[in-house]
């Protein structure tokens, strides 16, 4: 009996944080990859079905490409090793990208400063023409 009841709150629990129908929370709770599915699901509203969330965590460019940062495979920089552990080693577009999203979403910004003197935010170049070092000052 106390199993079951667990398996209800469970279940309400999810249909309430996922905003989903019986049956995919059903789904969600028997499938072996629950975990990373809740969490596919929390992330896109968009993801309604548990085989659309097994659909993005099995495409290659959602696999995990370094456990620092948590750069995917999709993240990858062409102009330097690659990840976002080197955002203050590469001016690549990538890094700008990604490091703006991560301040969006976590909520804190990176500050950086050139040996010239100049002081921003994210992950931008300065413009005083030279090809100065960029030191994080967070």
């Amino acid at each position: 009996m106390p199993r079951q009841h667990a398996r209800k709150e469970d279940l309400a629990a999810l249909k309430e944080e996922l905003g989903i129908k019986h049956h995919v929370a059903v789904a969600i709770l028997d499938h072996p990859e629950r975990d990373r599915i809740q969490e596919v699901m929390a992330q896109d509203r968009d993801v309604r079905t548990v085989d659309a969330a097994v659909a993005i965590l099995e495409d290659p460019g959602n696999q995990l490409l370094c456990e620092t940062c948590g750069w995917t495979n999709s993240m990858v920089c062409p102009e330097c090793p690659g990840c976002g552990c080197y955002n203050d080693q590469c001016s690549g577009w990538r890094h700008s990208e990604y490091q703006e999203e991560m301040d969006a979403a976590t909520g804190e910004v990176r500050e950086y400063e050139c040996e010239c003197g100049w002081y921003g935010s994210g992950f931008h170049c300065c413009d005083c023409g030279a090809d100065h070092e960029y030191h994080c000052v967070c």
